[in-house]
């Protein structure tokens, strides 16, 4: 409902969307009936940055299954590595930084080169660009590292 006809008109705007797949294939399912008409598509969470994660093998397993039965809507993961050898899925990879390390709330954060080794097609850069002193030259930093 969200989604679909929630307040935002969610779907009439973002291309792309992410979801858990803590509430099952029903998840899913009710995302992909309203954005496959719009032609949106969904990346799963199936890996986090996060120290402590319940994120299991067992879950990301079950992400990738999911991701393959429904590739239709589904294009992709956030995950900290490559999860699939469909090219069609994309890997999006959070908890990118200028320096690998830890966070003050147990994040792990990764490098851009880091992330490209392990098979990441994009990166997800936060604190290091809204938190720097000149956003805009963070920014084109990160943008001139590419996976090539």
């Amino acid at each position: 409902m969200q989604y679909g006809a929630g307040i935002y008109n969610i779907a009439t705007w973002a291309d792309l969307i992410n979801a858990h797949i803590i509430p099952g294939p029903g998840i899913i399912e009710g995302l992909r009936k309203v954005g496959l008409e719009k032609q949106r598509g969904l990346l799963l969470l199936a890996q986090m940055s996060s120290q402590g994660s319940l994120a299991s093998d067992d879950y990301t397993n079950t992400a990738v299954n999911w991701a393959e039965k429904y590739s239709d809507f589904v294009c992709g993961f956030i995950a900290q590595q490559r999860l699939s050898d469909n090219p069609s899925l994309l890997t999006l990879t959070p908890g990118i930084s200028i320096h690998a390390g830890a966070g003050q709330l147990q994040q792990k954060y990764r490098t851009a080169q880091q992330a490209f080794a392990s098979g990441s097609d994009i990166i997800i850069v936060g604190r290091d660009i809204y938190k720097s002193k000149d956003p805009a030259a963070t920014a084109a930093e990160f943008s001139s590292m590419t996976k090539n």
